[in-house]
């Protein structure tokens, strides 16, 4: 299930529904909770957690940097220390030629249906 972030007036979304958004495990994403500092998600009394926006943009870099493009922890870690913004930026861009992808693959399946 991919979370349409552009639309959505959620605010907080589960650990669950951000790994299914992903593709990975639950425990994956507690992992790079450890190992990088930038991902601090919410957490309830009860110590579930929970995705603002924010939270689900910085693991789509670190995904992006680690799943991606085949980096190391460590060598993910340092693009981000130095490259965050820029990174974001190349993220954003390729999120954006997907769904535009996607759109133009439903018009052509509709235009082959008529």
């Amino acid at each position: 299930m991919k979370i349409d972030l552009d639309n959505s007036t959620r605010l907080y979304y589960s650990i669950r529904e951000v790994a299914s958004h992903f593709g990975v495990n639950e425990s994956l994403l507690r992992f790079w909770e450890t190992e990088f500092d930038i991902i601090n998600p919410r957490k309830t009394e009860g110590g579930a957690r929970q995705y603002k926006k924010e939270d689900i943009e910085t693991i789509a870099l670190v995904y992006h940097l680690v799943k991606e493009k085949g980096m190391t922890l460590e060598g993910a870690r340092q693009t981000l220390s130095h490259k965050k913004d820029e990174t974001l930026r190349k993220v954003q861009v390729i999120e954006k030629l997907e769904k535009i992808k996607k759109e133009l693959e439903d018009m052509e399946r509709e235009f082959d249906t008529e």
